[in-house]
């Protein structure tokens, strides 16, 4: 197994951040009765006595942000006189199940409302669900979960620039699986605005399993929705009221079948819409921390292949932050944002 590099963020007697040091530097103060240890994950030690300002080594960090719906990388990267080095990188694991408690804290809610006592509907109350430039939970969560990680590490290391690698997608792109020219935007790429209508005037209004074409034709998603599916008319097909009754709860079965069927594959479009709605929010909470600066995919790739570094969330932080390192093998973190009440017990630290 290849030995990485681990540093160790370091604060004074007042707590103010000073440059990283090795972990195997940092033992060494602590045995030395020179610093004490304030956190293990990662490594923080406090030295016992005050460094002035004017004797601390200038030194400047760049953080790197591949943000993701599911997955998101950090590094930091401090910029040297003669080489560049990396500090710190992790990945983090956003979680996904926040909209399910959601749902299931809203089926309480109404269960109670509806039996407890009578109590009057009402509608349209909410004023934090009407408000302008409104974010989901779901996905604000995600967005609230990266910004906590930048100040906590400010408290240990002091960045003074952000650089966040700026998402946009092109959905019509995924959808209809090419680059469409500028005057195809003007044009549907379906036969109805009806998504319903649409897939049945696709299918000449027959069932695609059993070829009938009498009866009330049903849409299906092939891969459902709670699978990941999209409303897209890549992802429906027409089926007659018994075919689809006989595929019901045998879904995946016949997703392969389907989809040659209509010539179609499957696609998510979820995880990117998270990023494309809550990247403004995080743009203008990161100007806050910092200096933000704005890159693209296109960058990012380009540099990986430059530098011949290997692909990963982590390291395209490091491409992002546009300073070549002389080594990008040092200790990953991963990061698992933890439900705030959780009464689960912590079993190990990664």
């Amino acid at each position: 197994m290849e030995n990485k590099i681990a540093y160790c963020f370091v604060v004074d007697k007042n707590h103010r951040p000073l440059a990283p040091t090795k972990e195997n530097k940092g033992w060494y103060l602590i045995r030395k009765g020179r610093a004490i240890l304030k956190s293990k994950y990662p490594m923080v030690i406090q030295l016992t006595k005050e460094i002035p300002s004017d004797e601390e080594e200038e030194s400047h960090m760049v953080c790197g942000i591949d943000d993701g719906s599911c997955h998101v990388g950090l590094a930091i990267v401090q910029k040297c006189l003669t080489k560049n080095k990396v500090v710190f990188k992790g990945t983090m694991e956003q979680r996904q199940e926040v909209k399910h408690l959601m749902e299931v804290r809203r089926g309480y809610r109404r269960y109670r409302r509806q039996h407890k006592r009578y109590r009057q509907a009402r509608f349209n109350n909410r004023s934090s669900s009407k408000r302008k430039c409104r974010l989901a939970p779901s996905i604000k969560q995600k967005k609230e979960a990266i910004l906590r990680t930048l100040s906590w590490l400010n408290r240990w290391i002091t960045i003074q620039e952000y650089v966040l690698e700026d998402v946009c997608i092109d959905m019509r792109a995924m959808t209809d699986g090419y680059q469409p020219y500028r005057w195809q935007y003007q044009q549907s790429n379906r036969l109805d605005e009806n998504l319903r209508k649409a897939t049945i005037l696709r299918d000449e209004g027959k069932c695609q399993e059993c070829g009938k074409s009498k009866g009330v034709l049903e849409v299906h998603h092939i891969r459902a929705r709670r699978y990941g599916g999209a409303d897209t008319i890549g992802n429906l097909i027409s089926l007659c009221s018994s075919c689809h009754q006989k595929i019901e709860g045998r879904e995946r079965e016949v997703e392969e079948k389907y989809f040659a069927k209509i010539q179609s594959k499957p696609k998510r479009f979820d995880y990117a819409q998270h990023v494309m709605q809550g990247k403004h929010y995080l743009r203008e909470k990161i100007s806050e921390l910092g200096i933000l600066h704005l890159t693209n995919g296109g960058d990012t790739a380009n540099k990986r292949i430059e530098w011949d570094i290997e692909k990963s969330h982590s390291n395209d932080a490091i491409c992002i932050t546009n300073y070549q390192p002389d080594t990008y093998q040092i200790k990953e973190w991963l990061i698992k944002p933890m439900r705030r009440k959780s009464k689960a017990k912590t079993d190990n630290v990664l």
